[in-house]
């Protein structure tokens, strides 16, 4: 499990990276190749688009090939991604390239915690999943570090000779082509990792699955696993149409919804702006640079906190108080800024919206999204459920540089804050508490809620 959950997290690590290392670059971009806000807009969220067709297709093809085989061609995407990025001229050649990285992304951040959760026992896999969430924020912290290291060497060396150009008077080359180093690492680890029993045993290899929950879990959990796996595997069909019946409605409208309102809090902005905005609150760019890893190092702290208490607190009470504690702290920043009170109670700010969201949405998010879906349908539903929070991050990515010129920074954190009160409630309807139990064990809770409603609207028909 130590192999597999650092593995996966490698796909959490690249995500991370690849999601925070352009708000270092972007600056140096905007000078050279004079940004519109638009372009701007569409650079930044390029990544997210490529995601966004990631994530649509991943589940597809990892229910055909398997989790292992997907994320080994997301570690290539992310090396092919770094190299363009790196060697770009313009800036659409950059976009193309940052689309690519993104599909790999898309890819890893729909599989690897689906791969976990289906590898993880039923009392760690709360913990164990966020393992992937952690190793997105630990990827986040070192795209801030390496960003603020090689702007160092730019700063205080001079190579004179073609390195000037990588790490010189086009530091963002380099900023941007370094995620290549961990996708290579990433791609090594994976040959070394089995495949998800559970796709194992769906697809007629029942021996090999068996064999690795036994070696997870001890032969007699294995056993009763593997029976409670075949037994749900015979009531489902493993169609795209049954991922749309009445008995997974419910587990299908928490997918779509619940990773879109998570990215309404406006985490993409703060990760791929950080230094900009605080550049705009009146920081140096050493200065916003160094304030934007001390978000990243509190973003990885907390998530910690998360991994250790979310199989104790549950997941329903983390996700009510972190959209509560995110509308606060949006609402307070944007407060700061409308009234220019910037510098470090603006700081202050930031650090509890990231001790929030690491706390609670970030890791909590991921372990519902992957563990509510029935085995057979997994991966597509998963698929659907990445798809939206990737069509959040890309929205609110896209929107926010036309926001900022158009309304100002403090009015558009202040938005993302309301957007956090219908976001409470939804939560408190639709989530259900799942920590301890088995994957198959909430499955049976989706069919029984549906049988439930079935007679209740049959007896309403009847009388």
């Amino acid at each position: 499990m130590i192999l597999i959950c650092t593995t996966a997290g490698l796909g959490g690590f690249l995500f991370g990276f690849d999601t925070a290392v352009i708000s270092g670059a972007i600056n140096f971009l905007r000078a050279q190749f004079h940004l519109s806000a638009a372009m701007e807009g569409w650079l930044m969220s390029s990544a997210l688009l490529g995601s966004v067709i990631g994530a649509a297709i991943a589940g597809y093809l990892s229910d055909k090939y398997g989790r292992k085989k997907i994320l080994i061609l997301s570690a290539l995407l992310f090396l092919v991604s770094s190299i363009a990025c790196a060697v770009a001229q313009t800036p659409s050649f950059l976009v193309v390239a940052r689309i690519i990285g993104g599909v790999g992304v898309g890819f890893a951040a729909m599989v690897a915690p689906m791969f976990i959760s289906e590898l993880a026992p039923a009392h760690w896999r709360g913990r164990l999943v966020s393992v992937y969430q952690l190793a997105i924020t630990i990827g986040i912290l070192v795209s801030y570090l390496s960003n603020a290291w090689l702007l160092g060497i730019a700063q205080s060396t001079h190579f004179g000779n073609w390195m000037d150009h990588f790490f010189g008077n086009e530091i963002w080359r380099s900023m941007l082509g370094s995620n290549g180093v961990p996708a290579i690492l990433f791609y090594v680890l994976l040959l070394l990792v089995p495949e998800s029993p559970r796709w194992l045993i769906a697809n007629d290899k029942a021996g090999e699955g068996f064999g690795i929950l036994t070696r997870i879990n001890g032969l007699e959990k294995a056993e009763a696993e593997s029976r409670g796996i075949v037994a749900a595997l015979k009531e489902e069909e493993g169609s795209l149409r049954e991922v749309f019946s009445a008995k997974n409605r419910t587990a299908l409208l928490i997918g779509l919804v619940l990773p879109f309102l998570s990215q309404l809090a406006g985490i993409t902005t703060v990760m791929y702006y950080a230094p900009s905005i605080f550049e705009k609150a009146g920081f140096q760019t050493s200065s916003a640079m160094g304030t934007a890893v001390v978000i990243g190092f509190f973003n990885m702290i907390f998530t910690v906190v998360a991994i250790w208490k979310i199989d104790v607190w549950g997941r329903k009470p983390l996700l009510i108080a972190g959209f509560g504690g995110l509308g606060i702290a949006l609402l307070t920043i944007g407060s700061l800024f409308a009234t220019q009170h910037g510098g470090y109670p603006l700081v202050g700010g930031f650090i509890f919206y990231i001790i929030v969201f690491a706390a609670t949405l970030g890791p909590g998010v991921w372990v519902v999204i992957s563990e509510i879906y029935p085995t057979a349908i997994r991966g597509r539903a998963m698929s659907l459920a990445t798809l939206s929070l990737f069509l959040g991050s890309t929205f609110v990515t896209q929107t926010y540089p036309l926001l900022r010129e158009s309304i100002g920074i403090g009015m558009t954190f202040m938005l993302y804050g309301l957007v956090m009160i219908p976001s409470i409630f939804f939560v408190v309807k639709y989530i259900p508490e799942t920590k301890g139990r088995t994957l198959e064990e909430i499955e049976k809770t989706w069919k029984e809620h549906s049988g439930h409603k079935e007679k209740k609207t049959s007896l309403i028909a009847s009388n």
